[in-house]
């Protein structure tokens, strides 16, 4: 079983397979697989926000048991990240992460059909659990696809793919809604189960996973997961890499759940000048994630990020203040650039915290983790927004990066390090 050095984090082998500076035929497929299994995660939990307003009308949901729908999403997230992430492991990533995509489609498809809040909780969760498995599994495959001086970049492309989600969702969820409803939009979700079978006929495994797989094989789950808590260091590394996601996702959601409701009450806009500027505030994500990848690989990641958790603080703030229509605008542009942008250098950062036989199993644990506490969000900023008001509760929002930045200093930097 490969050894962990002193700081309890995966060492430099110079044996370890990352292939030339220059991205391979197979690399680049890796990618867009990933990117494409992520695309459909990003749209399935935005429509969910588009449709708030119906589903809650529909089924007589008030704002709390609303909020709630994405928080039950996320925390079967949790169960599916740790699920898939250890078969992933097991088995590889290619395989698992096309049986997470056909799970999370499938169950997304099914909530078209739900009568009741107890109906539809039910297939969010199940939903959630094959959400789960997307991010750490499709960042593990690119990660050890790609080459280590680029790594960033590549997992940021993955990202990315999240956003291309969001914004078909932000697009198409006004005349999808006029046209047939909330159900229209769920059972559209269930499209990607066919694209899943698709791309994994024409992957194969990355050889950096089938050169360690008899190593894989060799140790029990148990052990593999104690990799994660191995020491003092270890968990110090783990515990700042989960303040980092439960606070980027805290605020994701918090956000994008309620902005297009923030909107429509404060503003008067209608859905679809709602969609329009939601759209927006997804493109400077989208930007904010390609400009994350870029500067992680040049300056590092500890720099990169506190640059964008400094930017996430000043612009969410600011955002709260904004009352004209074009302020409004460019002012969503670039609070998406920060508070989202840091998603492009999660893949990276925890690909090169932890070996091959854990590696996407502590992806998709820390990460969903990470987004269980941020699906909590919802339920707060609702609450907070019954008692003061969604400028208010938007602007509460800024506070907890501060958190972000100390927790950078738990979190070694090992920008461009050989995987083992």
């Amino acid at each position: 079983m490969t050894q962990l050095d002193e700081t309890g984090l995966a060492p430099r082998a110079a044996g370890s397979v990352d292939g030339g500076d220059r991205p391979s035929r197979y690399a680049k497929k890796a990618v867009f697989a990933s990117s494409i299994g992520y695309a459909m995660d990003g749209f399935d939990l935005l429509i969910l926000s588009f449709a708030l307003s119906a589903i809650s009308a529909d089924l007589d949901l008030d704002k709390t048991q609303g909020g709630s729908l994405a928080t039950i999403t996320l925390i079967g997230a949790v169960v599916g990240g740790l699920g898939f992430g250890m078969l992933a492991d097991r088995i590889g990533r290619v395989k698992v992460l096309t049986y997470s995509v056909i799970f999370f489609a499938v169950f997304t498809g099914m909530s078209a059909v739900a009568t009741s809040y107890g109906e539809l909780s039910a297939f969010r969760f199940l939903a959630g659990i094959g959400i789960g498995g997307e991010f750490g599994i499709g960042m593990t495959l690119a990660a050890e696809a790609w080459p280590s001086k680029k790594r960033a970049r590549a997992t940021s492309l993955v990202a990315l793919g999240f956003q291309a989600g969001v914004l078909a969702a932000a697009l198409i969820s006004a005349p999808v809604l006029s046209a047939w409803g909330w159900q229209g939009l769920f059972l559209i979700g269930a499209v990607p189960a066919l694209v899943a079978v698709v791309f994994r006929s024409r992957l194969h495994e990355p050889e950096h996973f089938t050169r360690t797989r008899s190593e894989n094989n060799g140790i029990s789950t148990l052990a593999s997961l104690k990799l994660l808590v191995k020491d003092g260091p270890t968990v110090r590394t783990g515990f700042g890499v989960l303040v980092l996601t439960s606070v980027q996702n805290f605020g994701y959601y918090g956000i994008m759940t309620w902005l297009p409701t923030y909107l429509s009450e404060r503003f008067g806009y209608s859905l679809t000048k709602s969609s329009g500027w939601t759209a927006v505030t997804v493109v400077g994500m989208a930007v904010g994630i390609l400009l994350f990848g870029e500067l992680a690989d040049r300056i590092g990641r500890r720099r990169t990020f506190w640059f964008f958790q400094v930017g996430a603080a000043l612009s969410v703030l600011a955002y709260s203040q904004l009352v004209s229509p074009w302020a409004l605008m460019i002012g969503g542009a670039i609070m998406g650039l920060f508070a989202n942008g840091m998603t492009g250098g999660y893949g990276a950062l925890i690909a090169e915290l932890y070996p091959t036989q854990v590696r996407a199993t502590a992806q998709n644990t820390l990460f969903n983790i990470g987004r269980a506490v941020g699906g909590f969000a919802p339920v707060v900023v609702a609450l907070c927004a019954e008692r003061w008001g969604f400028a208010v509760a938007i602007g509460l929002l800024s506070a907890i990066y501060v958190a972000d930045i100390l927790a950078m200093f738990m979190i070694p930097e090992r920008k461009g390090a050989r995987l083992t």
